[in-house]
């Protein structure tokens, strides 16, 4: 026997209760990357329990056996999340009691219990995930859901589930318009439009704090950082070396780890601090728009360097001394904003400053073969021939020529480094990533009495064929050194560049090695339709933040003034939604007064009738047809009811014959002038 032929053979009980399984298992899915391993573990072995027991006929567990695996789920929720309120608790429960109660369905009662926590933890996967993706697999479980409500609300016979699915989907489409409506009309007001967020959980990205070998873990990261559409004729963007998205900088090195100068940027996000970054800026800016996906950070991504502040709908943004712009809180979502950036600036001081001196500062007992060749490069007569006049330019240059023939390599994997980084860098490896090398060199010219600093950001990118964006990846993070000079301020210099020119010049990214699976594919698929096939979801996914996660209180009021409203408010969304719902509630009314005249006005008129008698204490079945109700009422009123009893005939008479419609018209004019048995008094 097939598995179709063994489903069919199933008693309906057991067939809707899988399929309502699958359903809610497929609703839990998206979830299981975000829900503690244990709650998926048990959440999937409950439910395999119930499909078991719905598969043999066996009885449902009584509700102490129950209560073991519900103390188990609340005790794993305070141990993992120390409480049992706040989003991912909630979320954790809200699962676990699903998957419960999928144990106690005996009663349509305990199936209306379920379908409200589906549909609850439907919506909580938009909690975690906003994508194209995560809505096309709730749409899914949307339709699932409502297929198994129609299907509850079935209890006769055995219909099929295509029957269910069929209504559903009706339902789906005229709730649309409606849900269409609300979505581009419903006032965004800050800050109550929103979903709260945990900024500590899901950070992605960049780093408040840079330790040597993290910038190398994102380069194995492919996913979206951000897209950036520059605003030209043809989308082009500036020359390679020009594309420098800053974000964090870091001041401050304690023998292991970089940090900000002044703490930690959300620390920094917070205080606002007014200094000012003494920037100056000169030739035509770079004028573009991006879209920044959510990384939990209080930072943007601009291209050096941006004067005007960029406008972000719902929180202020500034910048730092140093350059970086900030947001006044994470970036918790998909948000775009416009900036112009000037390619060519000076900033920082152009004189020596006492705050200068904390870029010069390196901890005690920490590389000590980097400082002895900043002493030797210092003596060299060749690098240094006037040790008395300031030589910092050539000092720089000469790291940069070591760098550039001393057999330095780019790599991924130059393995875990020891306590002392830049000397193993310098003498030992002569190997590293982008952070190897910008550390390393920072840490020289610290050495040798040069301020210097690490800025991290993302570097290069890609251009989407398909929407013509520039599209920014995890992978093309990168780090970077500013060295100040005399009469120039912080200049930046890139030591990547000089071990391997590709990195900065031609946009050539270190790939991570492929597996096994990954070998194998491609072999089978080439490597053009790949990238075709990503760059053409990109741009669709693109579109979905743009259009949908991204339509903000100000894409609404370009609505409004596209309709008229010269200077639309909430105010005004309001009053248009409000048109719109009495409008759809007049189109319900009127279809519905359009449905009813589609049924048999003949039966309708008789129910009339029936009705009417009913009120004069004569009861008679649905079934009865006009001749026997007809003899009924002769026979309990007599004389004075034979004008409805000969009516009666005529209607039935009227049903079987040919007839004029002026005869029809005409028993629904009697029917209101007939003298009907009066109401018995009480």
């Amino acid at each position: 026997m097939t598995l179709r032929q063994t489903l069919h053979a199933l008693p309906r009980d057991a067939r809707d209760t899988l399929f309502l399984l699958f359903v809610i298992a497929w609703v839990i899915a998206p979830q299981v990357g975000v829900l503690p391993v244990w709650a998926s573990l048990l959440a999937g072995a409950l439910l395999l329990w119930r499909g078991w027991l719905a598969w043999y006929g066996r009885p449902l567990p009584g509700r102490w056996v129950l209560g073991i695996p519900l103390v188990l789920a609340v005790a794993g929720t305070l141990y993992t999340h120390r409480t049992i309120l706040g989003r991912d608790a909630g979320v954790t429960l809200i699962v676990m009691l699903l998957a419960l109660k999928m144990l106690e369905l005996r009663a349509r009662r305990d199936a209306m219990v379920v379908f409200f926590l589906g549909f609850f933890t439907m919506l909580s996967n938009f909690f975690f995930s906003q994508s194209l993706f995560t809505a096309a697999a709730m749409l899914i479980a949307l339709l699932g859901l409502l297929a198994a409500v129609v299907n509850a609300h079935m209890p006769v016979g055995r219909p099929p589930l295509g029957q269910a699915f069929r209504t559903a989907g009706t339902m789906a489409l005229l709730g649309a318009p409606i849900m269409a409506a609300l979505f581009m009309l419903f006032p965004r007001m800050a800050p109550l439009w929103g979903m709260p967020s945990d900024t500590m959980a899901g950070r992605s990205g960049l780093s408040g704090v840079m330790k040597v070998g993290n910038i190398a873990e994102l380069a194995l990261d492919d996913s979206v950082a951000l897209r950036v559409r520059f605003d030209s004729p043809d989308g082009a963007a500036p020359p390679q070396s020009d594309l420098y998205f800053r974000g964090p900088v870091f001041g401050r090195f304690d023998g292991s780890e970089w940090h900000p100068l002044s703490g930690r940027t959300d620390d920094i996000a917070l205080s606002r601090p007014g200094t000012s970054a003494n920037l100056q800026v000169r030739g035509e800016p770079v004028r573009y728009e991006v879209t920044l996906e959510p990384h939990q950070r209080p930072w943007l991504l601009l291209l050096d360097a941006a004067v005007k502040k960029p406008a972000i709908a719902g929180m202020g943004t500034f910048m730092t001394q140093d350059l970086q712009w900030l947001t006044s809180r994470p970036i918790t979502d998909v948000v775009r904003y416009q900036a112009e950036s000037y390619p060519q600036f000076t900033h920082g001081p152009s004189a020596p400053t006492t705050n200068l001196r904390a870029y010069t500062e390196l901890p005690t007992g920490f590389n000590p073969r980097t400082l002895a060749l900043a002493q030797q490069m210092r003596s060299d007569p060749q690098i240094n021939p006037n040790p008395a006049q300031d030589t910092a330019e050539a000092l720089v240059n000469a790291a940069l020529a070591r760098l550039r023939s001393g057999g330095y390599i780019y790599t991924l994997e130059p393995g875990v480094y020891g306590q002392h980084t830049a000397d193993e860098f310098w003498f030992d490896r002569k190997e590293g990533f982008c952070e190897h090398i910008a550390s390393a060199f920072v840490v020289l010219m610290r050495a040798l009495d040069i301020p210097a600093r690490i800025v991290t950001g993302y570097q290069g990118g890609d251009r989407n064929p398909v929407d013509n964006l520039w599209t920014v990846r995890q992978s093309d993070a990168h780090a970077w050194a500013e060295v100040w000079i005399a009469g120039r301020g912080w200049v930046r210099v890139d030591p990547t560049g000089a071990v391997s020119p590709g990195r900065t010049g031609a946009f050539q990214r270190l790939r991570a090695p492929q597996g096994a699976f990954a070998s194998a594919m491609g072999t089978v698929i080439s490597p053009g339709f790949a990238q075709n096939l990503r760059a053409v979801w990109e741009a669709v996914n693109n579109g979905w933040n743009q259009w949908v996660l991204n339509y903000t209180q100000s894409r609404q009021f370009d609505l409004l003034k596209s309709l008229g409203f010269e200077s639309p408010s909430w105010q005004d969304l309001t009053m248009v939604l409000g048109i719109l719902i009495i409008v759809a509630a007049l189109g319900g009314m009127v279809w519905s007064l359009w449905e009813r005249s589609q049924h048999d006005p003949w039966l309708r008129l008789l129910a009339r009738a029936r009705q009417r008698l009913a009120r004069a204490g004569l009861v008679l079945p649905d079934t009865l047809p006009p001749r026997a109700m007809a003899e009924r009422v002769q026979a309990q009123f007599g004389a004075p009811a034979t004008a409805v009893a000969d009516w009666l005939l005529r209607l039935e008479h009227l049903r079987y014959a040919p007839h004029p419609d002026t005869e029809w018209t005409s028993l629904r004019r009697e029917f209101r002038t007939l003298p009907w048995p009066p109401a018995p008094k009480p």
